[in-house]
């Protein structure tokens, strides 16, 4: 499975304007649930932040992958979104973080759901890939560059 089978361009946020954990969920919610109908904003919302009290979803080197699961999905969706200024997630490395994939996954569903935080975790280690992404212009570069990374695994 590739992150791309999950994420198209329409999915990809190339400026976020939140400054607050909760905020970025908020905006990261509402942007997926315009490009899927199913997603219920207000369900999704109190799933991620009840998952964020659990531990945080920031991980190291400016990358956060908040998660979580919905009743009324059948299938696993991504959003991306990149915020240039930072925004403190409580990450392990208590730096801010830059690039937000967020992943909901049906309730019945497991395996698909670790098999894409694992991806997304191998891809976001490349600091290469990271750099290019705060640098990158458009929702387009992006996309782009996470086409390319999915590719090399």
């Amino acid at each position: 499975m590739k992150i791309t089978d999950i994420l198209d361009q329409s999915l990809i946020i190339a400026d976020l304007t939140s400054k607050t954990k909760k905020n970025v969920l908020e905006e990261l919610v509402s942007h997926l649930a315009k490009c899927e109908g199913k997603v219920d904003e207000d369900e999704l919302l109190k799933v991620l932040l009840e998952r964020e009290k659990l531990g945080s979803t920031g991980i190291n080197d400016g990358v956060a992958v908040p998660h979580g699961k919905l009743k009324n999905i059948d299938r696993l969706l991504a959003v991306f979104g990149r915020s240039r200024e930072g925004v403190d997630f409580g990450a392990l490395d208590n730096k801010p973080s830059h690039l937000f994939f967020l992943l909901v996954a049906p309730e019945s569903s497991a395996g698909t759901h670790l098999k894409a935080l694992a991806r997304i975790s191998r891809i976001a280690q490349n600091e290469m890939f990271r750099k290019r992404c705060m640098k990158a212009n458009t929702k387009e570069d992006l996309f782009q560059l996470i086409l390319e990374e999915d590719e090399k695994y």
